[in-house]
């Protein structure tokens, strides 16, 4: 499959990052972390990735998978330059990055940032502003809208939070003089429950030999469970290709520590053996 990126390229480029976003979002979702690390480190080119069923790639496209979407991503570094070097994927992405570490098939990966995405199989959760929850709603209103603020109106009158209902204002749609939602449900749901059910946590215990993994948790999120952290910190404790970083953040790790997230990230060139001339601000 064709995916959508767009590329922040860095001054000296010679390999890729590519960042990968959760569920019923877009790469633009992590623009600006990518813009701050290629800043930082100017020998990267980051892709913005729009993940299948996202954003401006295709949809309903009949096999809504976590080792299709992690396909797309090989088949994608198959095709583009500079070489992959670095995955980041954030909740749905970052266990899209540990699905294409299992399947071992891009020569030059050497690193995945998974920003707090739990491994493991987890129940489907319901209530506040969970992914299934939101895409009932979804299913429950009108076809199309007079505008996006009608939209994000109606999605706020329906429970959900403002910042919520403007993020999913992004997969908004023009349609002649309305605007839709564009994502396909169907297909959304299907690749939640899939990601719900994949256990990953033999990729993270035994890690193809170049690797390394670097799993990033909010301390405020509910996607670990203390027993979850648990497993993850002593791997890391065992193994040198597994580092576990705890960060003052709720999910939206990038959005409440993004300093600290690039910390974790600088890790990747520490491994390669380049010294950031760059300082985060």
């Amino acid at each position: 499959m064709d995916l959508a990126i767009e590329t922040v390229a860095g001054a000296q480029a010679n390999r890729s990052i590519a960042f990968l976003h959760g569920i019923l979002g877009s790469g633009r979702n992590l623009q600006t972390l990518a813009k701050q690390f290629v800043r930082a480190h100017p020998q990267y080119s980051a892709w913005l990735v729009d993940l299948r069923g996202h954003g401006r790639s295709a949809k309903g496209t009949g096999n809504p998978t976590l080792k299709a979407v992690a396909e797309d991503i090989v088949e994608l570094a198959a095709k583009n330059l500079p070489p992959l070097h670095a995955l980041a994927g954030h909740s749905f992405g970052g266990k899209v990055a540990l699905e294409v570490a299992r399947l071992n098939c891009i020569p030059a990966l050497r690193n995945i940032v998974v920003i707090d995405s739990m491994p493991g199989v987890r129940e489907p959760m319901r209530g506040g502003d969970s992914a299934l929850d939101i895409i009932d709603l979804l299913k429950a209103l009108p076809q199309s809208f007079s505008s996006i603020a009608e939209f994000v109106g109606t999605l706020q009158n329906a429970g959900l939070t403002r910042p919520v209902a403007q993020w999913l204002a992004g997969s908004l749609e023009r349609q002649g003089d309305r605007v839709r939602f564009g994502l396909d449900l169907n297909e959304i749901s299907a690749l939640i429950l899939d990601y719900l059910a994949e256990d990953l946590w033999p990729v993270v215990e035994n890690p193809p030999d170049h690797l390394r993994i670097h799993l990033v948790v909010g301390d405020r999120s509910g996607s670990y469970s203390t027993s979850d952290l648990d497993r993850a910190k002593r791997i890391a404790a065992t193994n040198k290709q597994i580092t576990v970083r705890v960060l003052p953040a709720g999910h939206w790790v990038h959005v409440d520590d993004p300093q600290g997230l690039l910390g974790v990230m600088s890790l990747i060139d520490i491994d390669e053996g380049w010294s950031p001339k760059r300082q985060f601000r």
